[in-house]
């Protein structure tokens, strides 16, 4: 049996907004100085990650769930549910919106929509998101967007370190400059751009974007998502459950010590945002610091923490 976590090492996207601070923060080797993703646990096509310790090194994570479904609790379908990155958002990203699973099988051929939910990292004052839109109909939205009538019809939401943001498919949503983030979503890439802000390429040719997909796949009118987060404790381990949902639960740890007995009813993914310690699983320790990206697997029932940190853990949600 399969007894120790799997660490993985990140797949890096350099983006039209992206910049330096994966390097900066997490001490990562990013490709270009225009680097705006981490793909830290990943097994989408478009960049899996690979595996770097024990006996499984060397295998990418699409692999892991095609060939040792056993790892993951012999959870059903064809394609791993979840995508865990880390965005460096120098300028703003595009405003965009995201298709359902219907529409991105039968529209897109990816396997699911996209459902995300942002931990903000850190930010710069002042920092904001947009978050929705004021239109009633599509046809009020439509006319907006044909209009330029951007300010009036985003909807704009100030944010500081520590924020939470939940963001169901549908939601017309744009991370802002001087954010970074760590984002829990369904495992897919389909994006819908609205507006880009009149950028060009690297070719000087305007963005694409994809207004009629996204007029059709947004929800209008908006509706703020509701969630409750919920507080537990495991000995010197804080656990606040920030959202659950349809397609994962997602959790926000703060280690200050030791937790020797965490139960694993599920596999957990599992990112270090902040500090440095250890993981115990039996007899044996796995270092981690901040950067770190593992998954602790099924076959491990119960395992202990040591140390001071601070993460983002999810799993897939089993209702």
């Amino acid at each position: 049996m399969y007894n120790e976590p799997i660490f993985l090492k990140p797949v890096f996207k350099d983006r039209i907004w992206g910049g330096t601070k994966l390097r900066e923060e997490f001490g990562y080797e990013i490709p270009t100085e225009t680097t705006g993703e981490c793909w830290g646990i990943s097994a989408h096509p478009n960049g899996p990650s690979t595996v770097m310790n024990g006996p499984l090194a060397g295998k990418t994570l699409d692999v892991l769930w095609n060939e040792h479904r056993e790892l993951f609790g012999n959870q059903e379908g064809n394609d791993f549910p979840l995508l865990v990155k880390i965005l460096d958002a120098k300028t703003d990203l595009s405003v965009q919106v995201h298709p359902d699973d219907a529409y991105a099988r039968e529209v897109e051929g990816e396997a699911f929509g996209k459902t995300e939910c942002w931990y903000v990292i850190d930010c710069d004052p002042g920092a904001k998101l947009v978050y929705g839109h004021h239109a009633d109909t599509k046809e009020e939205f439509k006319q907006m967007v044909e209009e330029n009538k951007w300010d009036e019809l985003l909807r704009t939401v100030e944010i500081q370190p520590g924020d939470f943001v939940y963001v169901p498919n549908g939601t017309i949503h744009a991370i802002g400059a001087g954010t970074m983030i760590l984002e829990t979503q369904q495992s897919s890439d389909v994006t819908y751009r609205v507006y880009d802000y009149d950028r060009r390429d690297d070719e000087g040719n305007p963005r694409e974007l994809h207004i009629e997909k996204s007029i059709k796949v947004a929800m209008i009118p908006h509706e703020d998502a509701s969630f409750s987060p919920v507080r537990t404790a495991v000995s010197d381990l804080n656990v606040r459950k920030l959202v659950q949902e349809n397609y994962f639960t997602v959790y926000r740890w703060t280690l200050e010590g030791t937790a020797g007995k965490i139960d694993n009813p599920h596999y957990l993914l599992v990112s270090v945002i902040e500090g440095q310690g250890e993981i115990n699983v039996g007899d044996e320790t796995f270092s981690f610091e901040k950067g770190d990206h593992f998954i602790v697997p099924s076959t491990v029932s119960r395992f202990g923490l040591r140390g001071n940190a601070r993460f983002i853990a999810s799993h897939p949600t089993v209702l």
